[in-house]
């Protein structure tokens, strides 16, 4: 009887030993986990953004929404990896973008002085053609 005691104490000891083993490598994995939860690569970017940056890459995204979302996540991990310190202005993102083949439009307006005040280019053009006549 003494062997048969022995041997079972035996293995309720592996057994222990492998239910601590499993509960250790459980959670082990949850505080990786934790570390894991990074800023999304679009908000990394958003932080970055410059004078007018957002406004090029909102005019991106509605005009290219795949293509400026691989650009946006290889942006944001470049970022988030310490690659990429400056502040990317719109003049930058859009000289980005358009390396890379995509004409991302944008709403332009042209103002000039006139008594004193800004009015489109427009206006000042159709105010003198309607003086001419």
């Amino acid at each position: 009887m003494s062997d048969e005691d022995h041997e079972l104490e035996m293995l309720k000891a592996k057994r222990l030993a492998e239910m601590q083993k499993n509960i250790t490598s459980q959670s082990k994995p949850q505080p990786a986990a934790e570390q894991k939860k990074t800023v999304p690569f679009r908000d990394t970017l958003i932080s970055k953004l410059g004078y007018r940056g957002m406004e090029v890459l909102q005019n991106a995204e509605r005009q290219f929404p795949n293509e400026t979302k691989m650009i946006v996540d290889k942006l944001g991990e470049l970022i988030q990896a310490g690659e990429i310190n400056e502040e990317l202005d719109g003049g930058k993102l859009l000289a980005l973008f358009r390396s890379v083949g995509i004409s991302v439009r944008m709403a332009t307006k042209i103002s000039v002085e006139q008594d004193g005040k800004f009015v489109s280019l427009s206006d000042k053009l159709t105010t003198k053609d309607d003086s001419n006549d």
